[in-house]
């Protein structure tokens, strides 16, 4: 018998901004309750990523060049289910308009 795939897991939206002002939005799956805790690891990847893969995002060619820039990271929102999330995240991309997505 096959499981029904899942779509009630959260999301969490995080914001990330470098202390030069830009800024990021991004969107991961929350490892149970810990919401900042899988923003970190998140983070953790996008940095590797940067590093490792030749990426022509925005983000990677921005982490690349600014390795010595303070980030921080903040909890946005927490959405319940793939799709929803997915629309709230492309919203919040549109409304505050952060400088380090690529569109």
């Amino acid at each position: 018998m096959m499981r029904k795939k899942r779509n009630d897991r959260n999301y969490v939206i995080y914001q990330v901004t470098a202390a030069t002002g830009d800024t990021y939005i991004g969107l991961t799956v929350s490892r149970g309750r810990a919401f900042l805790r899988s923003v970190k690891i998140r983070w953790q990847k996008h940095v590797s990523r940067a590093k490792c893969e030749n990426k022509n995002w925005n983000f990677c060619q921005f982490l690349r060049k600014n390795n010595d820039v303070e980030f921080t990271y903040e909890i946005l929102e927490v959405v319940r289910g793939r799709k929803p999330a997915y629309s709230r995240e492309r919203e919040l991309i549109a409304e505050i308009q952060p400088t380090l997505n690529t569109f």
